[in-house]
């Protein structure tokens, strides 16, 4: 019989074997009181500690924890062992090392964990995508066990980045309560050089189907889009605007938002989080001073203000939630909407399509703030991990050598000026940014719907910023059937595709895949797509999603057939519009039985169909997709008694 490596290596030094050894040296800085009133998990927990080699004489120290979504095994030098899911966090680990030198530092004994993270672009248009939103829950929910289970803890350091680990992070700081949080955003990846940027680059399959590009020009582009080997995206999608909100609810420090991974800028973030978290420990200040209605408030301003992602219509109740906070409603975006117009030009919005590095340097966060603190939007007496409060952090921030130089660098690097990049309201509406989202109604969503108005291409619509689209319905029951009939170009300007029974009932899966190809193919910005599922945050054009009710909750939505009527209009200015089918017969669709095409899909696994159930029974997609565990144990208790009645026992 050959040699099986499975079986043996052949290696000799695999018998080189010992049994005992000589252990730690040295002594624990144990009292007779202390050790008297010490739990035995504490003092195991020293006495691991010293065995990991912490130097023992150390171990009276304050202990901080530092959790991340890490992925992938990167060795010293940056070369891959095992690569990660995303480069969202394929670096933040050098982060987390920063920050725990400085712990170190400081007298501090630093802690690690980790519950790495999916990539929605990696899981587009494939059965992963089907995990993507239910995973936010789950990894909230770790990483607050997590820090429930070291009990000695005295402040929690999150690093985190890219569209679900870090709201998954923002809920687990802003859920505990009790402890001072600081969050470092993970940061984002630099353009690459004469290539296209990796929102573009998603579409190549749908273009090259179409005989748009060569094989050869996608073989290239899709190798090259990635600027740096770390973190999010080039443009103002779910990641980014993550970051933007985690700033602008107080648990990052200014001007953390959209760093260039990887730089020394990034690095120096870690290092100063580090120190703002042990200071807020030293003053006795917690996430419950930080995570308040106004620091919401604030989140919601800087969404809309910065052009963001929709996904945040998901998260910042969640977040909210977690707090122990009213969580805001469809009237409460509308309103926020209405007030505050869009100041920044970034990708995928437009007009000129800055990448979130170039708005770092324009001077992120805090440069739109300056604007918005002008139109008395913002609520300058939150308080900040910074120890200060907004107000204060914007004073610093107005005349720091930081903002100076960062917003000559951008001039020195690209030849761009910041103020077209961060405009005032005044510069933003002469150059036509509309405000971000509209929320719609009609007899296709009874309950609601949302589109990202900001993102509509601007030759549809009309001088008085309406858009208005009236076509035939084109129903697909899949993700897959609906970028087939793209890919072969069976749908046509003015078709409206409806795509159903892909909301909350099997994950919500985003359909980045059918956007972007919409946004990138020949003639796409004149197709129109209404669905019960939601977007990536780098979508774009005549998209509105989060019909509801779903398909599957029976909403009018799964009862459309091909040919049908679908007229939309959409006021960008007004930030109200309407979705619906037009010249039906008497009773409308919402009496027909439901089209054909709404079929179960099989590859829901139970944990999402879990997940469906709780998330319905605390509020649904408008809510957040939580679990509300009062409610929750409330409506099992009486279901639990309901049956236990009906058999008699």
């Amino acid at each position: 019989m050959s040699h099986d490596p499975v079986f043996e290596s052949g290696s000799e030094a695999i018998y080189t074997l010992r049994t005992t050894a000589p252990g730690p040296s040295g002594r624990l800085p144990l009292g007779a009181e202390q050790l008297r009133a010490m739990s035995s998990g504490e003092l195991f927990g020293w006495t691991q500690n010293a065995g990991m080699g912490w130097d023992p004489a150390r171990l009276n120290g304050k202990q901080f924890l530092v959790l991340s979504t890490q992925g992938g095994i990167r060795a010293p030098d940056g070369t891959p062992i095992a690569l990660g899911y995303h480069t969202g966090h394929w670096e933040v680990g050098l982060l987390m090392e920063e920050a725990a030198r400085t712990f170190t530092a400081g007298g501090a004994i630093p802690f690690a964990g980790y519950v790495s993270d999916p990539c929605d672009g990696r899981t587009n248009g494939t059965v992963g995508m089907l995990d993507s939103l239910a995973y936010r829950n789950d990894a909230a929910i770790v990483f607050r066990r997590l820090i429930r289970s070291l009990p000695t803890r005295r402040g929690v350091l999150g690093v985190a980045t890219c569209d679900k680990g870090l709201p998954a992070m923002l809920m687990a700081l802003a859920g505990t309560l009790d402890l001072p949080a600081v969050l470092v955003p993970g940061g984002v990846t630099l353009l690459a050089e004469e290539a296209e940027d990796t929102a573009k680059v998603q579409t190549l399959a749908a273009r090259y189907a179409r005989g748009e590009v060569s094989l050869d020009y996608a073989a290239e582009m899709g190798c090259r889009a990635c600027g740096s080997p770390g973190g999010g995206c080039q443009f103002m999608g779910t990641a980014a605007t993550s970051q933007v909100v985690a700033e602008a609810l107080g648990l990052a420090l200014p001007h953390g938002a959209l760093s260039p991974s990887g730089a020394e800028i990034w690095r120096d973030l870690a290092r100063r989080s580090a120190h703002a978290l042990m200071a807020l420990e030293r003053r006795g200040v917690t996430t419950r001073d930080i995570v308040t209605d106004d620091s919401v408030h604030n989140a919601m301003v800087l969404h809309a203000a910065v052009g963001g992602s929709t996904n945040l219509v998901l998260h910042v109740p969640a977040i909210a939630h977690a707090a122990g906070l009213r969580r805001p409603t469809v009237d409460d975006w509308a309103r926020v909407n209405a007030l505050v117009p869009r100041l920044v030009d970034v990708l995928p919005n437009g007009p000129k399509h800055h990448a979130t590095v170039q708005v770092f340097l324009a001077g992120g966060v805090p440069e739109v703030m300056l604007h918005l603190r002008e139109l008395g939007l913002l609520r300058l007496g939150a308080r900040t991990v910074s120890g200060r409060t907004l107000g204060e952090n914007l004073e610093w921030w107005e005349r720091s050598e930081r903002r100076r130089r960062l917003r000559d660098k951008l001039r020195q690097l690209d030849g761009i000026d910041p103020d077209d990049v961060i405009m005032s309201a005044g510069k933003a509406r002469e150059r036509g940014l509309t405000s971000t989202v509209t929320f719609l109604r009609g007899n296709l969503a009874p309950e609601g719907a949302l589109v990202k108005s900001t993102a509509i291409a601007p030759q549809v619509i009309g001088p008085d910023g309406v858009y208005l689209h009236e076509g035939p319905a084109r129903v697909f029951g899949s993700e897959d059937a609906a970028i087939e009939a793209i890919k072969a170009g069976a749908v046509q300007p003015g078709d409206v595709m409806v795509l159903i029974g892909i909301g909350p009932g099997i994950g919500m899966p985003e359909t980045y895949q059918i956007t972007s190809a919409l946004k990138h193919v020949k003639e796409g910005h004149r197709i129109a797509l209404v669905t019960d599922g939601r977007f990536s945050g780098v979508s774009t054009g005549a998209c509105i999603g989060h019909v509801s009710p779903e398909a599957w909750a029976g909403g009018p939505i799964g009862r459309v057939r091909d040919g049908d009527r679908i007229r939309l209009r959409i006021d960008t200015r007004r930030l109200e519009g309407t979705v619906d089918v037009v010249g039906v017969e008497d009773g409308g669709v919402a009496a027909r039985s439901p089209n054909p095409a709404l079929q179960p899909d099989g590859r829901v696994n139970p944990d999402t169909r879990l997940w469906a159930a709780l998330q319905d029974a605390s509020g649904g997609s408008w809510g957040g997709c939580v679990y509300d565990a009062e409610r929750i144990i409330g409506l099992l208790g009486r279901a639990i008694a309901a049956e236990r009645s009906s058999s008699g026992t």
